[in-house]
C-alpha cells in the first residue's frame, strides 16, 4: 500500500492570493511595498519581516474586499459623541 500524497493547501499570504483579494486600488502601494520588502530580504535574517508584511497585507486585503469596509471605514473616522462610550475604569484618566 502507498501513501497518497497530501493536496498542496494554497499559503493565504502568498503574494498572488493577496493581489487577487486586493481591489484594484491598492495594487500600487501592495506590490510597492512587496517589492521593497523582497529587496530587504536579500539579507540574511530578514526573512520573517517579509513574512509579516505579507501577513500584513492578507489582513487588509481581507478587510478591503469586505462591500461595508468603506462605510465602516468613514465612520470610525467620524464618530458620532453618542457612539462613544468610555470603558470601565477609564473614566478619571486623562
Amino acid at each position: 500500500m502507498t501513501a497518497e500524497p497530501l493536496p498542496l493547501q494554497p499559503d493565504p499570504d502568498d503574494p498572488a492570493q493577496i493581489l487577487a483579494l486586493l481591489p484594484n486600488r491598492w495594487h500600487s502601494q501592495f506590490l510597492a511595498e512587496y517589492r521593497s520588502g523582497l529587496d530587504a530580504a536579500r539579507e540574511v535574517g530578514q526573512w520573517p519581516q517579509l513574512r509579516a508584511l505579507l501577513h500584513r497585507w492578507r489582513l487588509r486585503a481581507t478587510a478591503y474586499a469586505d462591500p461595508g469596509f468603506d462605510a465602516a471605514a468613514r465612520a470610525a473616522r467620524n464618530p458620532h459623541p453618542e457612539d462613544l462610550v468610555p470603558l470601565p475604569g477609564w473614566t478619571d484618566r486623562q
